[in-house]
């Protein structure tokens, strides 16, 4: 236990935010430098956790933790306010509000109606994404859960594109249908722990107690299992990803791309499998398979788009199929691989997605067809989007190729023909990547207005995100460092899952 909340504050920083942006709803710049402040300020936090958290906190079966706040909330529920952080949580929250923080800048010239109202749901938001990342009490995980979901209904249908409503009522569909099905799963737990042991607690560490006959094991697994690959997302439950990339706003599919899909493998790693270890094992093939898919499918689809976004969008759903099979061969090579390569892809595709929506303010398009020449017209943009799309391809050097190939070179030495395939699902990668540069880089350009380039607001957006690329790439080994050490300490403590070297 810790004497300063650190963690609460950090969570709730954000929806503190979001209510001060309400109270000065009457001016939109004031809103606006309320949001950056507070962003930055909760990043500040977040570094400080680098400096405070040196040791270890306790090391047992819920993880290896660095720091640990409880407090009581509802005790008589067996509910308690419980934020832990390990190296796995720590780099995703860092992630998270330097993410928010972008997010904040990005719509300081594209969102101009009901300015107050937005920073109050992007900021709401973040404080869902940061509790996910940060509670093992599963109610109040449930809580945050839910909490990171709804202000995303907002964003896409009030300031989003031309068919936001029906992108918002899919995204609603689905995710409030995976949600259901997990808190029935998550009650049904709750009841069968407290009937074995006269304890009622929404605990992780407790709940990891629980005994099971297998089939029960695999229909609670297979809820909570539901609502993840939702928000992953995975082959068949995608279809709503790239209408809400495509109709979202700029600032909407950073916060989508860059976190709330990381939400799902995180909940995967961290409760799904440790809660149902032998549900996990059996059905780890399926795992492999539907990873496999969406990097085949979703690649496959991604080099038929002409819309940019959605041509983004779809390489996501291809990228988080590679992060889950390194989660399903579940060693610590592959284990490393997935988390920085979560990172790395909400580095690199967060940076797509606001480029894409610099050049849509610009001429109003995100058709390929039309975009033709940028090199000569806007070289700088042109220049960024080069880097990072090379980094999304993975070349050496660049920070996704780093993960990438951890999870080959992992799976690889359990699962050869995995490794092959999933080889081969990159390869997809390298040619739709390189036919949108082509496109809209050199291809032919159309009568179009005189467009400027970047300026240094945008400029200050863009520079941090690439020393990320770079930084990641060329000197991963703190990042890996961080991570192994929290994955030495991640076990089930029922021996039917262990972390292999």
């Amino acid at each position: 236990m810790n004497s300063f909340p650190l963690l609460g504050t950090i969570v709730f920083l954000p929806l503190m935010g979001a209510l001060g942006a309400l109270a000065c709803r009457q001016n939109a710049q004031a809103c606006r430098r309320l949001a950056l402040t507070v962003m930055l300020t909760d990043l500040v936090l977040v570094l400080s956790l680098f400096a405070l958290n040196t040791g270890t906190q306790s090391t047992g079966i819920a993880g290896t933790w660095l720091r640990v706040e409880d407090f009581s909330w509802m005790d008589s529920l067996g509910i308690r306010f419980t934020l832990a952080l390990d190296g796995i949580s720590l780099m995703l929250i860092l992630l998270t509000t330097a993410l928010g923080a972008l997010a904040v800048l990005v719509s300081w010239k594209e969102i101009t109606d009901h300015v107050a109202a937005f920073h109050f749901f992007l900021l709401a938001m973040l404080t869902g994404v940061l509790g996910v990342f940060l509670a093992t009490d599963l109610f109040l995980f449930y809580l945050f859960w839910e909490i990171q979901a709804i202000p995303m209904f907002f964003l896409i249908g009030i300031w989003g594109h031309g068919r936001r409503i029906h992108a918002t009522v899919k995204f609603a569909l689905f995710t409030i249908s995976g949600s259901l099905v997990m808190l029935l799963a998550l009650l049904t737990l709750h009841l069968i722990h407290a009937r074995q042991t006269g304890e009622a607690t929404f605990a992780l560490l407790q709940l990891m107690q629980t005994s099971f006959g297998l089939p029960l094991e695999l229909t609670l697994f297979g809820a909570f299992a539901l609502a993840f690959a939702i928000k992953i997302p995975l082959i068949p439950v995608h279809t709503w990803l790239p209408d809400a990339h495509t109709e979202a706003p700029t600032a909407g599919s950073v916060i989508l791309a860059g976190l709330l899909l990381k939400t799902g493998v995180y909940a995967l790693l961290r409760f799904a499998f440790p809660l149902f270890p032998a549900a996990a094992q059996f059905f780890t093939p399926l795992l492999l398979v539907l990873g496999l898919t969406g990097m085949f499918y979703a690649g496959w689809i991604a080099l038929a788009q002409e819309d940019l976004k959605r041509l983004v969008a779809y390489s996501s759903i291809s990228h988080m199929g590679l992060i889950v099979v390194g989660l399903g061969v579940w060693n610590v090579t592959t284990l490393s691989g997935s988390l920085i390569q979560m990172i790395n892809h909400g580095i690199t595709t967060s940076a797509l997605f606001i480029l894409i929506g610099m050049l849509d303010e610009r001429l109003h398009t995100r058709k390929l067809s039309e975009l033709g020449g940028l090199w000569k017209t806007i070289p700088v943009w042109s220049g960024f989007f080069l880097f990072f799309s090379l980094a999304s391809i993975g070349l050496p050097g660049l920070n996704n190729f780093v993960g990438e190939i951890l999870i080959l070179v992992g799976t690889f030495t359990v699962r050869p023909w995995t490794a092959v395939a999933g080889f081969i699902g990159l390869l997809w990668t390298v040619v739709y990547g390189l036919r949108m540069l082509r496109k809209s880089l050199w291809g032919k350009a159309g009568p179009r207005p005189e467009i400027a380039d970047l300026t240094n607001r945008e400029l200050a957006i863009l520079i941090p995100l690439c020393l990320g690329v770079f930084w990641l790439g060329l000197h991963p080994g703190p990042v890996l460092e961080i991570i192994g050490t929290a994955l030495a300490g991640l076990d089930t403590g029922k021996g039917l899952l262990t972390l292999a070297p």
